[in-house]
């Protein structure tokens, strides 16, 4: 029983002398969106500006007014007219206003005998890849790594960052944050790199949505320590996932560069599903040296070699290597493009997609929300094949395929197919250019497709179906679990690195 429901239901004894004809419970819902593109002002320290504009967002207006008894039409006016809201923005909603309270249930719950209500126990597994009883690096610097989140730990890449703050051979670690945890790890390890000597420059986004208080508070910290803290440029949110860790070794300066498809963020690791490269590179880490570089200067990049980054250097570099399948189409021979994202708005990518299926390039994409490209479409779009995958876990990770068995190029990727990301963001997507990780995804993208348990396909009309492919329903995310639960379990018997301890769902 909610406490607003038993005030609600009490409240009219209060008023002895009045006759309560109606009552409701209301909710406002204020506008959150903060103009930052005015704060860019040599005179301003950004910092404090952007504190002053999230001050703002409980006085912005009203957007929409929810009710959860009807009033009549006189009332609802008078409230329209006082609060400044439309009338055609006012909704009777019969469930809570506010759900946040169900978080609660579980623990109430657990222990019941109501193991129905919940899913399996899930929590993610060590990658057989690594073993983080031994130093890190060495094993960095023979092979490339992927790590597939929430099936296996982020914490490899976290005690990476703490072995980097204590190694001599560390002299900087440059990182991008968007989104963090709270109590994070990251942040924790930065700290203890600065205060060893290590120069530590880390740009924090202060314009992520609704995150903004938490990175304010974070670039103090940093900045306490001894951290040289940007801010992002201007007219550019830098929603890129990139960290790069420099060596000074007796060839010179060598690289080991991270790039991710999800936030910096030790809690989202255990419920979306995200991947993450690391690298030893060292064609990869100049590059990403240069992005550093440029983001220092306020700049953006202008031309790039294997890494994809946007605002300059993503849309125009997917456009070419579409163009280049509708060539290998044109001349008879085999075309691919397989596409991961979660939103696909981006209409110069969509109408060269379609010029693409119009030529006969077989085109695979799993696109979990927004798509504004409608699939199968006999003469249009009728080889592109649409698919969006919504499970337990929120999928979340970006993966780019061109081409087509020995020619074929796998990207992992920070960036959507949506406009602002492909042009009005700093983004990075990283070249997979180990055969066997090249494989991996290969496979996780293939199984993915052939999901048809939580899968379903986009149809011509525009509508989601459900898909029946397999003999035994295939639920991809649980697939990639039960493989990373037997190889964390084949790692031990070997005596490997022990299994990440289990945590509540």
């Amino acid at each position: 029983m909610l406490s607003e429901e038993l005030i609600l239901h009490f409240l009219p004894k209060m008023f002895k002398n009045y006759e309560v004809k109606e009552k409701s419970l209301l909710r406002i819902t204020r506008n959150a969106d903060i103009d930052t593109e005015t704060i860019y002002d040599e005179d301003l320290d950004y910092r404090d500006a952007m504190e002053n504009l999230i001050k703002q967002r409980i006085r912005m207006n009203p957007v929409r007014m929810e009710l959860s008894r009807e009033l009549n039409k006189k009332l609802i006016r008078a409230l329209c007219k006082t609060l400044q809201v439309g009338e055609d923005h006012v909704f009777l909603t019969r469930v809570p206003l506010d759900m946040s309270f169900v978080f609660g249930i579980q623990s109430y719950l657990r222990g019941t005998g109501q193991e129905e209500l919940f899913y399996p126990r899930r929590s993610p597994r060590m990658t057989p890849e690594l073993d983080d009883r031994n130093p890190l690096i060495p094993q960095i610097l023979q092979k490339d790594v992927l790590l597939s989140y929430p099936f296996e730990s982020i914490r490899p890449f976290i005690s990476l960052l703490y072995e980097a703050a204590k190694d001599d051979s560390v002299v900087s670690i440059k990182m991008t944050l968007y989104r963090l945890a709270d109590k994070s790890k990251i942040v924790d390890a930065l700290v203890e790199a600065a205060e060893n000597g290590k120069e530590v420059v880390v740009l924090v986004e202060l314009r992520a949505r609704f995150d903004e208080e938490s990175n304010i508070e974070y670039s103090r910290k940093l900045e306490e320590a001894g951290c040289r803290v940007i801010y992002g440029l201007n007219g550019y949110k830098v929603h890129s996932k990139l960290c790069l860790i420099s060596r000074k070794t007796d060839a010179g300066v060598s690289y080991i560069t991270q790039v991710g498809t999800g936030n910096y963020n030790e809690k989202t690791s255990t419920l979306y599903t995200d991947l993450s490269l690391i690298t030893a590179n060292q064609e990869i880490g100049k590059e990403a040296a240069n992005v550093f570089a440029a983001l220092l200067k306020g700049e953006t990049v202008e031309e790039t070699n294997l890494l994809l980054v946007a605002p300059k250097c993503l849309q125009n570099r997917v456009i070419d290597m579409i163009d280049e399948e509708i060539a290998h189409a044109k001349q008879g021979e085999e075309a691919y493009i397989g596409i991961k994202i979660n939103s696909l708005t981006d209409k110069v990518i969509i109408m060269k997609l379609a010029e693409a299926s119009q030529a006969g390039v077989k085109i695979e994409m799993i696109v979990r929300g927004i798509c504004c490209l409608i699939p199968e479409l006999k003469g249009y779009t009728e080889n592109i094949k649409v698919v969006s995958i919504v499970g337990r876990f929120l999928e979340h990770s970006r993966i780019y395929r061109f081409g087509t068995k020995e020619r074929e190029k796998v990207y992992i990727a920070s960036a959507d197919f949506m406009t602002r990301n492909t042009t009005r963001r700093v983004e990075v997507a990283a070249p997979v250019l180990d055969e066997r990780l090249k494989e991996r995804l290969i496979w996780m993208f293939e199984t993915m497709m052939n999901d048809d348990e939580k899968g379903k396909r986009l149809t011509e009309e525009g509508i989601y179906v459900d898909r029946n492919l397999n003999a035994v329903r295939l639920n991809s995310q649980e697939l990639f679990y039960a493989i990373a639960y037997s190889n964390a379990e084949k790692q031990q018997a070997k005596g490997g690195q022990p299994e990440e301890m289990e945590k509540k769902d």
